[in-house]
């Protein structure tokens, strides 16, 4: 197998496609938590107020769900074009999506104003953000890991992971802001519009940005090179990104998704569920329980590229399984500080497990983009990580409402969890390590395909 090697982004570059890529995940990311935040604590009461709380807090997580629902389509649809046209077209795309979603939730009416129509149109614009959100993360991850190098490349891809705490920070500090200077009855009212319609504004800067950075020399390397063959005579129809991925990288596929268990699983437990717990079980307030998620997630953000950073020492395995098995053990502990109520130990509870989470989180990126070839990374990674999110994430916060109310005991949820550690931990166990594989490889699996049709039998590649 032949590879072919991409001149260096200069620094100056890479910083600026990293800054891209971060800003552009942080807006995605406060889009989606920012709905998942106000789920758990006003849309129970705008959107479902006919139910008893518990109902109408598990009605509340099951619009938060619906988005997640929605990101293996995004995932589908631009991996799919990521991979045939670039990942910068398909970024400001996710970006202009998330963005008007999100602004959209902000002007629209509660059920005391439309009736059913009001959790509906809130169910369709939670919809539109996690399509949005599907194509998101892979697009931003692939676009600084073809332009870093392999020897620093789990350090530079893991700061568009940074965009989630970033963005969970950014949601949870506004929400705190205002739960702290408004009133219940205000912040119900009309306050809690306020995050939503901000997001209007950090788009047109997010765009600003993205619109500024160049294409992946990976990805139009490769597209060269289809092209060329398409030229050739004789040559067959490129094949679709899908079908490829599913006919060669079939187990990297789902290596990625059973990696994402323990890791999207705690992490919705970890920051969404437990504002509720926190303020039903433990009897602590909102405004105690965000500004815990607030300052964990400043760790978590601080953390996640130290965690890269290790990766490309040792290895993206060795990271992955520590932060797995970490979760795990951090279940019963965490449940147990949270149990005590006191502002110290929620945030002691919140950020060790971020911090385990981030060991997962962080070099995630750099191993799921190292496992797909260049024409059909875009689908693959987006597919192994999104379809994941549908079986982890979205049901997370649902599984774990509804466990509590049925045992009213942290100890089932700490069962969950534990579980899903289990099997990131047997998933990534059985993987290849791949920090020493190079994104610009000239033959994928496809690609040997296409070129025997092509070539010559005494041809040579180049």
């Amino acid at each position: 197998m032949a590879a072919a090697t991409t001149s260096p982004t200069p620094p100056g570059s890479l910083k600026r496609i990293v800054a891209a890529s971060l800003i552009g995940t942080t807006i995605e990311w406060y889009d989606f938590f920012l709905y998942g935040s106000a789920a758990a604590l006003v849309f129970n009461k705008l959107f479902f107020p006919d139910s008893d709380p518990v109902v109408g807090t598990l009605l509340s997580f099951l619009t938060y769900a619906v988005g997640f629902a929605a990101r293996p389509l995004g995932a589908l649809v631009f991996g799919h074009y990521g991979d045939r046209l670039g990942r910068k077209k398909l970024l400001v795309l996710s970006l202009l999506l998330m963005g008007g979603a999100t602004f959209a939730i902000g002007l629209l009416p509660t059920h005391a104003t439309v009736g059913t129509a009001a959790p509906v149109l809130l169910t369709l614009l939670r919809l539109v953000q996690g399509f949005a959100l599907g194509g998101e993360w892979g697009g931003a991850v692939l676009l600084v890991s073809e332009h870093g190098d392999a020897e620093r490349r789990g350090f530079w891809a893991s700061w568009p992971q940074t965009g989630a705490p970033a963005g969970q920070l950014l949601a949870t500090g506004v929400l705190s802001l205002l739960t702290a200077v408004l009133s219940d009855d205000a912040f119900t009212s009309w306050g809690w519009r306020i995050p939503f319609l901000l997001s209007g504004v950090l788009v047109i800067v997010g765009l600003w940005i993205r619109l500024s950075v160049d294409e992946s020399p990976v990805f139009r390397q490769a597209l060269a090179r289809a092209e060329a063959r398409k030229a050739e005579a004789g040559a067959v129809a490129e094949k679709l990104p899908l079908v490829s991925v599913l006919r060669h990288h079939w187990r990297d596929v789902l290596v990625a998704m059973g990696a994402r268990m323990a890791e999207n699983i705690s992490y919705y437990v970890i920051t969404a569920f437990i504002l509720v717990y926190a303020t039903t079980s433990a009897g602590v307030s909102k405004q105690t329980a965000l500004n815990a998620v607030l300052i964990a997630s400043a760790v978590h953000f601080a953390v996640i590229p130290l965690w890269g950073a290790l990766s490309d020492r040792i290895g993206r395995r060795p990271v992955y399984l520590l932060g797995a098995a970490g979760v795990g053990l951090w279940m019963f502990p965490f449940f147990a500080l949270v149990d005590r109520a006191s502002f110290g130990s929620l945030v002691l509870a919140v950020t060790v497990g971020l911090v385990l989470h981030g060991a997962m989180y962080a070099p995630q990126a750099a191993f799921f983009s190292e496992m797909f070839a260049t024409r059909m990374r875009y689908s693959g990674a987006s597919i192994g990580a999104q379809f994941a999110s549908v079986a982890a994430g979205a049901p997370a916060p649902l599984i774990a409402t509804a466990l509590l109310a049925d045992y009213d005991s942290s100890t089932p949820i700490a069962l969950y969890v534990i579980a899903a550690a289990v099997l990131t931990l047997i998933a990534v166990g059985l993987a290849k390590e791949t920090r020493h594989r190079d994104l610009a490889e000239v033959d994928s699996p496809a690609d040997a395909e296409d070129a025997a049709v092509t070539r010559p039998a005494d041809a040579h590649t180049v």
